[in-house]
């Protein structure tokens, strides 16, 4: 990180004129070239202050043994320098005088440090440990995923962080206490998964007599994989042994103290209701459409929209229903989709590998025609995986890894294949490209590559509506490039887009509306082809992350009305590659300033 000090403001905002950021003996440099380090300056403490998005970013540090600090006390540590660094930003730099792209990152990291400081007065209303939010299998991921094992002294890192597991284990617990006595604590439904899942994590040789626990198998594959020439037999042999004892220590005694504050907890859960009911509880519901849309909704609103794109959905469905010839009304339909056996793959480890195999060829018939679609594509490569059984009750059906910083970690695409009977062809054909390509994959990884952009802008996200809404649009533009030739798998896609406008209804109704638990089921069983199954955890879903389901219908309706909108003013010069261009290639950005780049690009530079 730069030790430079910071010149005054009147330095730069010569944005013409060769100046000095640093001053001394520093290079003359242009106020987009100050604004950029300034940018890269907060980017890099910020990550050195976060020892696992090192990792994530496959840096290797004298952190790589640590955890992140997850205090509540940091947390405000963190929202005083944002709001510093933000008066710097307004101090130091006159917008007006920068270039067009450094424009769009000060306004980008303006929306930003705004939105932090706007969502940090509600951090008590977030849940420490729930079903969904993967708070205790994430903390596992970032050493099965993110932590190489190259020598010996990643492996002692490894166990360092085995080891202070336990302090973060514990913290959570007294944040649970902490919350519950503020009157937050998780639904009712939330805590025997949640246990269930702990206590999986908690279990395990070299803990008890069960199967090999996945931090142990997980650090004994890595380690054997090391040459002798790396590390020799008595070295490898102890850190075999003290990776043991930090399991069956710190990990264990963490695991201990977290499951019995659960367990303390649940009996105090009152049911299952929506954040309405906490404290302040219509003021964090506001906070998170906006947060989650970038756009200024209110919840009727939002739930209109879903009512009124559930009822179009289901008019497309009914002409796909004809063409397929199923007779009856549109709950027909659903209950065929439900039960045709073609719908489903085998439910067992081949079934599995068939999907598998299956998922990774659509992936490659899209880079046999991508060039007519896209003009950049990511370098970085992307693989399908299954999600680790440890793992399968407390993440979402599928979702989508980025690649490292340095390119030797791919794009990775996992899917929750724990229930294959539960596990529907047709839609998964589009949860592929939503997740890999032409969706999460390419914008993601892409944004990541883009040398010219500041790091906050290549490794940022937060921006719900425009990276789920760009997966979810990448669905329906699979279908433009020629693929769904099957109208069954067609239907799927439109099952996905019907299950997204749902939960417009459905996460409006349970946070804004009162809709108990049963209420948002029905409703969703009643209006769309879900599985029972994907019913349940989907609704489940949202009562502990509200506003996030709102996100992908969302974003996708504002990049269609911005390509239509373009389409019908360029006519016949409309390019589909220069506008996927101009959507996905300036990184993640709230819904209003891709707006404002859109039409910048398209329509206020022909005028």
């Amino acid at each position: 990180m730069s030790k430079r000090t910071w010149m005054p403001l009147c330095l730069c905002l010569l944005a013409l004129a060769a100046i000095s950021c640093g001053g001394g003996t520093a290079p003359l440099m242009s106020a987009d070239d100050c604004l950029n380090e300034f940018f890269d300056e907060v980017f890099e403490r910020d990550v050195s202050r976060s020892p696992t998005r090192e990792s994530r970013l496959g840096r290797k540090t004298e952190r790589q043994g640590q955890w992140d600090d997850y205090s509540d006390a940091f947390a405000a540590e963190q929202v005083e320098q944002v709001k510093r660094d933000l008066f710097r930003l307004h101090q130091e730099f006159d917008r007006a005088e920068l270039g067009e792209v450094a424009q769009l990152s000060y306004d980008l990291f303006e929306y930003s440090a705004e939105r932090r400081i706007r969502n940090a007065a509600f951090r008590d209303h977030f849940y420490v440990v729930d079903q969904f939010n993967g708070q205790l299998s994430g903390l596992l991921t970032v050493l099965l995923n993110n932590h190489p094992i190259d020598n010996a002294a990643d492996a002692q890192a490894y166990i360092a962080r085995i080891m202070g597991l336990g302090d973060v284990l514990e913290g959570m617990a007294g944040r649970l206490r902490q919350r519950a006595d503020l009157g937050v604590i998780a639904p009712e439904f939330s805590f025997p998964a949640v246990i269930a899942d702990a206590s999986a994590m908690a279990s395990g040789a070299p803990i008890d007599g069960g199967a090999p626990n996945a931090l142990w198998a997980d650090f004994q594959e890595k380690l054997s994989a090391l040459s002798p020439s790396t590390i020799d037999e008595a070295a490898r042999e102890e850190l075999l042994e003290r990776a043991q004892l930090a399991l069956r220590g710190a990990y264990s005694e963490g695991f201990s103290t977290l499951l019995a504050e659960l367990r303390h907890l649940a009996p105090l859960a009152e049911g299952n209701r929506g954040v309405w009911a906490l404290p302040r509880g219509v003021e964090f519901y506001e906070n998170r459409i906006s947060n989650h849309t970038s756009l200024d909704l209110t919840a009727d609103q939002v739930h209109e929209t879903g009512l009124s794109e559930v009822a179009r959905i289901q008019d497309e469905m009914r002409a796909l229903q004809e063409q397929v010839g199923v007779p009856g009304d549109l709950q027909a339909f659903f209950e065929f989709v439900r039960t045709d056996p073609n719908n489903f793959y085998e439910n067992s480890d081949v079934g599995r590998a068939v999907f598998l195999k299956e998922a990774q060829a659509q992936i490659d018939d899209i880079y046999a025609v991508v060039g007519d679609w896209f003009s950049t594509l990511p370098e970085a490569s992307i693989e399908v995986r299954r999600v680790e059984p440890w793992r399968e009750n407390s993440v979402s059906i599928a979702f989508y890894n980025s690649p490292s910083q340095d390119g030797s970690r791919p794009g990775i695409y996992y899917a929750n294949l724990a229930d294959m009977a539960q596990f529907q062809k047709y839609v998964f054909t589009a949860i592929t490209y939503h997740e890999s390509v032409p969706g999460h994959h390419f914008q993601i990884a892409l944004a990541q590559e883009m040398d010219g952009l500041p790091m906050f802008r290549r490794f940022g996200g937060g921006y719900g509506a425009y990276v789920e809404g760009w997966a979810l649009y990448g669905e329906r533009l699979a279908g433009e490039m020629g693929f769904y030739k099957n109208p069954l798998h067609d239907f799927g896609r439109l099952q996905n887009e019907l299950w997204r406008a749902a939960r417009l209804v459905i996460d409006t109704g349970i946070h804004a509306k009162k809709w108990t638990r049963q209420h948002a089921i029905d409703y969703f069983r009643d209006n769309t082809p879900l599985s029972d199954g994907d019913v349940v955890t989907e609704v489940e879903r949202f009562f502990v992350n509200p506003g996030q389901a709102l996100s992908y219908k969302i974003g996708m309706n504002k990049i269609l009305e911005l390509r239509k909108r373009v389409r019908e003013h360029q006519g016949e010069a409309f390019d589909i590659k220069a506008f996927h261009d101009a959507v996905i290639g300036a990184g993640a950005l709230p819904l209003t300033l891709l707006e404002r780049r859109v039409e910048h690009r398209f329509i206020e530079e022909s005028q």
